[in-house]
Formats: C-alpha cells, structure tokens, sequence
C-alpha cells in the first residue's frame, strides 16, 4: 500500500473516472480523507451508498475548501463553470487538475479564473471504458495506462512531481507535454476512432437494406467492436468534438484523403496496394501489444469470468 500523498483530496465528479479514483485513492491509502462532489443528488447519493468518500457535497466549493488536490473530472464543455465555483475556495498551494481529453481549451477556460499560489496542472490519464456513472469505477482502470499532464509555462515542478507521484500510486504511467500537442496526438489515437464508430454505427442504423435484427444478430464481426465504442458518453463526446475541433478537423481530412485511396484501390482491384495497407496497419497491433497497452488473448466480448 502507498504512503499518504494528500491530507484532502476533493474530487468534483464521480463518473467512471471520479469513481475510480476515489476506490484506488482509498485503495492505495493516497488521502486521509476524500470528498466529494456533483451537482446531481442523485448521483451524489449513490456514491455515498458506495461508500466511495467520506465527505459529500453538492456545492463544489465547499468540496474544495482546504483540500491539497482538487481533481475535475466532469465534460470539458463544463471545466470554465467548474473553474468560475472553485475559485474563490481554493487554498494557496493546493494543486489543482482535470482529467478532460482535451487540454488547449481546458488551459483557456480554467487558466483565468485559478488563484495565484494555486498550482494549475491540466491532465488525461488514458483509460476508459464505454460505461459511466459512479459504478462504473474500478480501482484497476489506469494500472499500466498513460497519464499525460499538460502544465502551463511556470508551473512549480515541485508540484508537477507530487501529481505525477499521485498518477504513479494510482498505477499510471506518466508523460508530461504541451497542450497543443497532446490534442492532437489524442484527435487520432481517441476521438477520430470515436467519431469513425459513431458514425458507421449510426450508417448502419440508417441503411434501410438492413434490418436491426440482421445488425444485432450478425454483430460478432467488426461492426461488435465500433458498437462499444459507439456506446459512450454522448454528453462527453460532443464535448471533445466541440473543443478540439481543429485538431479534430485535420486528422478528418487526413483519413478521409486515405479512405479515398483505399476507395480507388477497389474499384480498381490494386490488390498489392490493399495487401501492402493491410500488411503495415497489422504491423500497429502488434506494436501496441508490444507496448503492453493491449494482450493478444483473443477478444470474442465475451464476459470475463
């Protein structure tokens, strides 16, 4: 078990990253106390029937009144409202994060509003699943994933290592770089293969030549893999595509100039240039099973026992 890291830990949020960081906080023993915050009663009810903390609170700055980490953990469409609550409640020296998949607008829209002697470090850590909700959490989820921080020019490293020690306790593996860059590293190994997925799962939903039944019962193939996909957080995705729209933009029209080679290799029957594309892009998987962030144990979605 890891060493306490922090007195107060506040979290604002507790989706399935919320969630799982309170169980691997307190799993590890990260925090001598954890609190916790959402807008919603409800979802605030069941976290605590989780016994996920051991303060609750609706109003987020009393959430974050003399905590030593804030960690946000909400729709980046919503990090400048969270930003405009805390701020005022946020104690000097405390360090101050999110976990948004998007971190150029993250920094423009909380940057303003945080204290001086308050440490900004943006963050992602690289997991997920298609579920969401506070039992969606799993202490295990960033075990051996990338966290990546994103800290504006003159961050204190002092506090750049204490939140990578908290990554590194919760199981993360971490990397540190500028906004700019990480959006568009993200816009093409996370959102484009989301927004690929959306959209052949809504293709087929609309192709009049296929029943749902015919979808539903033949799903064991690759159309299966995009419907997991295809299946998260429609509030958090729109808010990727809305605020990383450049980067998202580019790497469209990346894909969509090499979907239209793939398209006349076809309809010309270039058979060595589809074999040679397959050939390299099977190359990938094995790099990424190489890298550990995948096994090669076959897949078939079937529940884990």
């Amino acid at each position: 078990m890891s060493s306490v890291l922090f007195d107060r830990i506040a979290l604002i949020g507790i989706g399935l990253i919320g969630s799982s960081l309170a169980r691997i906080i307190r799993q590890e023993n990260l925090a001598r106390e954890i609190v916790i915050s959402t807008r919603s009663p409800e979802t605030l009810a069941r976290a605590e029937e989780l016994q996920l903390g051991d303060r609750y609170c609706t109003d987020a700055g009393e959430a974050v009144t003399d905590a030593d980490l804030v960690i946000v953990s909400v729709p980046v469409g919503a990090s400048e409202a969270v930003a405009r609550i805390i701020a005022q409640h946020l104690k000097p020296g405390a360090i101050l994060t999110d976990v948004g998949s998007t971190k150029a607008s993250v920094v423009s829209q909380m940057a303003p509003h945080v204290p001086e002697g308050v440490h900004f470090i943006p963050g992602h850590p690289i997991a997920g699943t298609e579920h969401s909700g506070p039992d969606a959490g799993f202490a295990s989820l960033f075990q051996n994933r990338w966290c990546i921080l994103t800290p504006v020019e003159g961050t204190d490293q002092g506090a750049i290592d204490r939140l990578s020690a908290f990554w590194t306790a919760c199981g993360s593996n971490v990397d540190v770089m500028d906004p700019e860059h990480h959006d568009l590293v993200l816009a093409i190994v996370s959102h484009l293969p989301h927004i690929i997925a959306y959209n052949i799962v809504g293709t087929a939903d609309d192709l009049e030549t296929v029943t749902k039944s015919e979808v539903i019962k033949y799903s064991a193939s690759g159309f299966r893999d995009f419907t997991r996909l295809a299946a998260s957080d429609p509030v958090m995705w729109r808010d990727v595509c809305l605020h990383n729209k450049d980067a998202i933009l580019e790497m469209l029209s990346r894909f969509s100039e090499d979907l239209a080679a793939l398209q006349r290799a076809i309809r010309w029957g270039d058979g060595q240039a589809l074999f040679d594309l397959f050939t390299r892009t099977r190359s990938i998987r094995r790099s990424i099973i190489e890298a550990g962030q995948e096994t090669e144990a076959p897949d078939f979605g079937r529940q884990k026992v």
